[in-house]
């Protein structure tokens, strides 16, 4: 069964647990996978590149799509940096978080800068629910990955529209019903977590910024 966020349960605790009220934007493009290296109920521990002098203890990182704030950073171990994220029970149940193991890889996205260049689309790591890869496809030099979603997230949806799956950035092809499809190029598949998925594998989604706003402008209108 796929899960939705509905409206009711909408905030940022649910769906990401970043400081309260934050305004923390991401664009979808992956610059480091992670490894989750320890696990205590909802602290994680995770191994990245990143410089440890770079993260800051209250800086958000996106991890696998959802926006995390930075609890502790324990520096440099075997030339990678360790870093701690607290993730609330609500996060675990409606993210794929809640089945992270030691070893998990993740994709990882900083925050985005003010003057930074926007490679992807905006990204809050607000995730809305989950999408299940149905099938996966070579396609010339790509890979074609079709993915179901529940039907209250498939409405924002849309053909040429962007996507954040699992925190990365895609450009969906087609829609037909609450299934859509993407291509991820080579140098996607080597640089982000997608080059180990399969078929069944559950991802989060979330839908584009500008998706939601529209429909809450469509849907005041009708209440009217």
């Amino acid at each position: 069964m796929l899960l939705a966020v509905d409206g009711s349960r909408r905030c940022h605790d649910v769906v990401g647990d970043g400081r309260y009220g934050e305004r923390t934007m991401f664009t979808g493009i992956v610059t480091d996978i992670g490894e989750v290296v320890a696990r205590d109920g909802g602290r994680f521990t995770i191994a990245c590149a990143y410089p440890a002098e770079s993260i800051a203890i209250g800086a958000s990182i996106a991890c696998g799509g959802c926006c995390l704030t930075v609890t502790s950073r324990e520096g440099r171990e075997n030339n990678r940096t360790h870093f701690s994220v607290d993730v609330s029970n609500e996060t675990l149940g409606v993210t794929t978080l809640g089945a992270w193991a030691k070893g998990t890889r993740i994709n990882l996205e900083r925050s985005l800068n003010f003057g930074a260049e926007l490679g992807g689309h905006l990204v809050t790591g607000h995730v809305d629910g989950l999408a299940r890869i149905l099938s996966i496809t070579p396609d010339g030099d790509s890979i074609r990955y079709s993915f179901e979603v529940a039907s209250g997230l498939a409405r924002f949806v849309a053909r040429k529209g962007s996507v954040a799956l699992d925190g990365t950035s895609l450009t969906v092809n087609e829609v037909e019903g609450n299934t859509f499809g993407v291509n991820l190029i080579p140098h996607t598949l080597a640089v982000t977590t997608w080059g180990s998925a399969k078929a069944g594998d559950v991802i989060n989604f979330e839908v584009d910024l500008l998706a939601r706003y529209v429909a809450r402008l469509a849907d005041t209108a009708t209440q009217r």
